[in-house]
């Protein structure tokens, strides 16, 4: 996978975003997301230990660049070129790619998981509520738990913010929806991670509209085509995360698909197939077998902790490594 970062991260950052700000600022963080359901079995498969055990990356942000790096990989951000330099740093190459092409790419890859996701729908695959053809709405409750800890070499406090789309008059366990939970453990206002978060909103805002989005395009788009409602969900933790004081430091975000009880108990035992085509037959042998009468499924986990933060960034942090050549 060429790059592995944390969806809610962004959220999360997002959540605290203050003013305008001219900080510059240097983090490491550690970051995972995993997908639920058959082809989220397949997209896992395939990033390998990355995505379960997640991926320690520096980042850092200077003016108008970002640059972040893995092992193995890197990626250079550049809101006034309107460019993306992704590097490849065992082979000390870099490829340049336009906003608009990023664009095009995004787009491709929502039709291509569109169509993968009607292949490999099975009798055991959660589907997105909205679909039912009911009446939703959306609801929000944050929880403080009363516990700290010190993180990074910051006081934290934890803070369950929980997000619920439910059948209109009706609680989540009845009617069935999705809900996701966000568990943060949140320190005092840090600035400089808000010039984090200001980048990253400008970054998707200009590429990929109002969907926030620091995950590979391959598993949001996979995410969108499976439950469309996401957005929604992710919108509303958004907006309510503005409300919350102070900045998340470690961000753990859970989302589920929760069947209705008449769905629960009517719901077949999990068949052994995984829907048509290759996709299908594949998914199935690489997912979780769900299992009889359960109402609840994940459809996604994703966890990121920021781990060190520094204000000291040279312009060689954000620039193209000495000695990388360009590939066509």
């Amino acid at each position: 996978m060429k790059r592995t970062s944390s969806f809610l991260f962004a959220i999360a950052l997002v959540l605290t975003a203050a003013p305008i700000l001219r900080a510059d600022v240097k983090t490491q963080h550690k970051a995972s997301f995993q997908l639920g359901g058959m082809l989220g079995g397949l997209v896992n498969r395939f990033a390998g230990d990355a995505a379960k055990d997640g991926v320690v990356s520096t980042m850092a942000v200077k003016g108008a660049r970002q640059m972040s790096t893995t092992p193995s990989t890197g990626r250079i951000i550049d809101l006034a070129e309107e460019k993306v330099y992704d590097l490849d740093i065992k082979r000390k190459e870099y490829r340049v790619t336009t906003f608009a092409e990023l664009r095009k790419q995004w787009q491709d890859a929502q039709a291509k998981a569109q169509k993968d996701a009607k292949s490999a729908k099975g009798d055991d695959q959660p589907t997105d509520p909205k679909q039912s053809g009911k009446q939703y709405e959306v609801s929000a409750s944050v929880k403080e738990t009363g516990q700290t800890k010190k993180i990074a070499g910051y006081d934290t406090h934890e803070v369950v913010l929980t997000i619920t789309l439910h059948e209109k008059d009706k609680t989540l366990e009845a009617g069935g929806g999705m809900e996701m939970t966000s568990t943060m453990w949140l320190a005092p206002k840090i600035a400089a991670l808000d010039e984090v978060a200001e980048f990253d909103a400008k970054f998707a805002k200009a590429v990929y509209g109002d969907m926030l989005m620091k995950v590979d395009p391959a598993q949001m788009s996979t995410l969108l085509a499976q439950y469309p409602s996401f957005k929604e969900l992710a919108d509303k933790m958004a907006a309510e995360g503005k409300k919350l004081q102070g900045t998340a430091l470690v961000t753990t975000t859970v989302v589920e698909a929760v069947k209705s009880a008449e769905e629960a108990a009517a719901a077949p035992a999990p068949s052994s197939g995984g829907g048509g085509g290759l996709m299908g037959r594949l998914a199935s042998r690489v997912a979780p077998k769900p299992k009889t009468g359960e109402a609840r499924s994940k459809v996604f986990t994703s966890t990121d902790e920021v781990m060190s933060i520094e204000t000291a960034v040279a312009d060689s942090d954000t620039a193209i490594p000495a000695g990388f050549k360009e590939k066509k």
